[in-house]
């Protein structure tokens, strides 16, 4: 058994898996999934676990060098925004809520959390670590 690290294997084969601009999504528990698309499932109860818990394990494991919020976010969920922006600097791209759902057409995987704010998502986009 793994001593220590990211311990959900599903999340740790994507994350292995990933390289230079590839994209993965943090999600509330209500970001609907595109067909076709891998869902990784953690949400056990609303709120649980929550999206900065499970953001904060990722950015452990991955390098990120862009991230794409909701522009929502801003209006509706400003404090997790704020939350987000102390955890990662890196630079931010801003979409409507309608184009965030598209672009999750083309990431990598969804991670579902239990996570039950609004505007709860994140795009985030790998780097290379040299």
């Amino acid at each position: 058994m793994k001593k220590h690290g990211l311990l959900n294997s599903e999340i740790s084969k994507v994350v292995d898996d990933l390289r230079h601009t590839d994209q993965i999504i943090i999600a509330d528990c209500g970001l609907p999934i595109p067909n076709g698309v891998k869902e990784i499932d953690i949400s056990l109860v609303l709120g649980t676990p929550d999206f900065i818990s499970v953001l904060e394990v990722i950015l452990s494991e991955v390098v990120i060098e862009e991230l794409v919020l909701a522009d929502e976010i801003l209006e509706y969920n400003y404090e997790l925004y704020q939350k987000i922006k102390d955890l990662i600097k890196v630079p931010t791209s801003f979409v409507s809520h309608r184009k965030f759902k598209e672009k999750s057409h083309h990431v990598k995987a969804i991670i579902r959390t239990g996570e039950a704010s609004p505007y709860a998502n994140i795009i985030l986009q790998s780097a290379v670590c040299f």
